[in-house]
């Protein structure tokens, strides 16, 4: 016997397109600050303006692809993608990461040639362009302000720019120092504590993404504490040839086949299905595939996690 039980998320469409709207004017005006910053960090020669203009770069291509999935969210799944769309935000997610970690990579070794052989800055352009881009940074943290709470892409992205705002703030003061007191060394010193900030947020993103690629277990599903409420459900002998992997960052799948005690009948066995898809529910597991056998899959009995162990 083989089951299926799908659990839909209802969406708000109107709400949908505010947060498409939304996330698209603030796209669009992230980048505008990045460009402003990279010109304006190449006339000061500000390494750190630069810096704050990667971080500014990564976090408008999450907001770019945050607008891309609000846009693909309702599309169906096709013959070509049964799963649909949902992992081109986790593809996207992984290169931005990516790319972010080997620009800071880069300004680090810049940082390090720059606090050897100081270079001039000028303060003062580098601080008008660094107030601009906490303006544009603010304004667009006012826009997101209302709508961070209903939809978790809106709410990255609202996390986003406050990192934005503060990283910004950082380069003002650098800024401010270098033009009053010439302080030059501390640009590079921005820069540095700027990319670690960068990384340090930018890492667990990373991390998260290439474990949903790897089809990882997700780490808020407790797998030995999961199968021993299946275990103690009425008629369930064993369940092995377990799978269980995240679409994305929020639906959870799982497939397994379940051994069933004795030679039950069909009402008895949609009962237990039932209890099953309850027991996975409560696990944050939406969508399950289960096939229901007896004495099915001998010499299997065994869980995946326990062979894996051998």
């Amino acid at each position: 016997m083989h089951t299926h039980s799908q659990h839909c998320a209802h969406h708000r469409h109107g709400h949908a397109g505010a947060h498409g709207k939304k996330l698209l004017w603030v796209t669009l005006l992230n980048f505008m600050i990045t460009l402003a910053e990279i010109a304006g960090g190449l006339l000061s020669n500000s390494l750190s303006l630069l810096s704050d203009a990667a971080h500014n770069l990564g976090d408008s291509l999450a907001l770019f692809f945050a607008w891309i999935a609000n846009r693909l969210g309702n599309k169906k799944a096709d013959r070509k993608r049964t799963f649909g769309y949902k992992r081109v935000e986790i593809l996207t997610a992984f290169l931005n990461a990516l790319t972010l970690i080997v620009i800071c990579l880069f300004l680090f070794a810049e940082a390090y040639h720059r606090l050897m052989e100081p270079e001039p800055v000028k303060g003062a352009l580098m601080l008008a362009v660094a107030v601009i881009g906490l303006t544009a940074n603010w304004v667009s943290v006012l826009i997101l302000q209302k709508e961070k709470d209903r939809n978790i892409n809106v709410k990255a992205a609202y996390l986003h720019l406050m990192g934005d705002t503060l990283s910004s703030v950082a380069v003002i003061v650098g800024g401010a120092a270098i033009w009053l007191w010439g302080i030059v060394w501390l640009d590079p010193v921005i820069t540095v504590l700027v990319g670690v900030y960068i990384i340090y947020h930018t890492w667990s993103v990373l991390k998260q993404a290439i474990d949903i690629l790897m089809q990882g277990t997700p780490p808020h599903v407790d797998i030995d504490r999961l199968v021993a409420e299946i275990g103690n459900i009425p008629h369930v002998r064993d369940i092995h040839h377990l799978h269980l992997w995240q679409l994305n960052d929020d639906q959870v799948h799982f497939e397994a086949h379940v051994n069933t005690a004795e030679n039950i009948d069909m009402v008895q066995a949609t009962e237990m299905r039932g209890q099953i898809e309850a027991c996975l529910r409560s696990h944050g597991i939406g969508h399950s595939v289960l096939q229901i056998g007896y004495n099915c899959c001998e010499g299997h009995q065994q869980l995946i996690v326990d062979e894996n162990r051998n």
